[in-house]
């Protein structure tokens, strides 16, 4: 687990899962400290180290009308200030070959999107970049295929890998959890289960990607039971106004009761 690798990461005791946890993108900076504010609050109640979530620019978007940022620099100034704010690490998505060492900058691990995870270029910029690359499991991709992305990262020297389940595609217009996927790919890396983007529901008519947000703790809990180390989940003071992926972000005020039910099950499951 390359936990210790990440700084201001807060160790505990309690042999937790670890939290990736903020908005879907960076839309201010008021809204960015809030948010990363109260999930510390609950975090350090609960013992679980944390890591700030907040996507600088969103890239993939199905129309060109969509939120895409408020400025790439603006973005991750913000995302550095959480850090220095609060003492914890951070994560966001890269695009291209040119965002690995312009992240890198400003954020602690970097996360390769899924529809992008076969890009080998991409990869190996985030790899050299030293930081902690998180390998999104591509919508399309077997769990075994995983192993090959994870290779990647590592014939740069680097041992520095996540991997994030986030569904596969089901159909056209639904996402599933392989819970076989998560024991077989931390034969590869620490694995982490994206909670929320598992819940979407893409490739909808009108163009805005649909989920099925109540849904979240249920997914969550058969994560944490099939031995996931970690959880991703964006969460939004107000996920009907957030400006991406409104539809399968959890409502902050329902965290701590979340949070505290996965604490429960992985001391149940650290005993069997």
């Amino acid at each position: 687990m390359q936990l210790s690798q990440i700084p201001n990461i807060k160790h505990t005791e309690a042999n937790n899962f670890f939290l990736l946890a903020g908005p879907c993108a960076i839309e201010g900076e008021d809204m960015a400290m809030r948010i990363a504010e109260k999930v510390l609050e609950i975090t350090n109640k609960l013992e679980i180290p944390f890591i700030f979530k907040g996507s600088f620019k969103k890239a993939n978007r199905s129309r060109i009308d969509s939120f895409t940022g408020i400025g790439d620099e603006k973005a991750l100034k913000i995302l550095r200030k959480v850090s220095e704010t609060f003492k914890i690490p951070t994560v966001t998505d890269i695009h291209g070959v040119s965002d690995a060492e312009m992240a890198a900058a400003y954020v602690d691990v970097l996360q390769i999107p899924a529809f992008l995870v076969r890009q080998t270029d991409l990869v190996v910029a985030a790899a050299k970049t030293g930081k902690v690359v998180n390998l999104k499991k591509g919508q399309f991709m077997s769990p075994e295929a995983m192993g090959h992305a994870v290779q990647k990262v590592k014939d740069t020297g680097s041992d520095k890998a996540w991997i994030t389940d986030r569904g596969t595609m089901f159909g056209y217009q639904d996402m599933v959890v392989d819970f076989r996927g998560i024991p077989t790919m931390k034969q590869y890396a620490p694995v982490i289960l994206d909670v929320t983007h598992s819940l979407q529901q893409p490739n909808q008519s009108t163009g805005v990607t649909g989920g099925r947000p109540e849904m979240i703790s249920t997914i969550a809990r058969a994560g944490i039971v099939t031995g996931a180390d970690g959880l991703f989940i964006e969460t939004h003071f107000d996920p009907a106004n957030a400006k991406s992926d409104g539809a399968n972000m959890l409502d902050i005020a329902n965290l701590e009761k979340l949070l505290t039910d996965l604490v429960a099950i992985r001391k149940t499951v650290n005993t069997l």
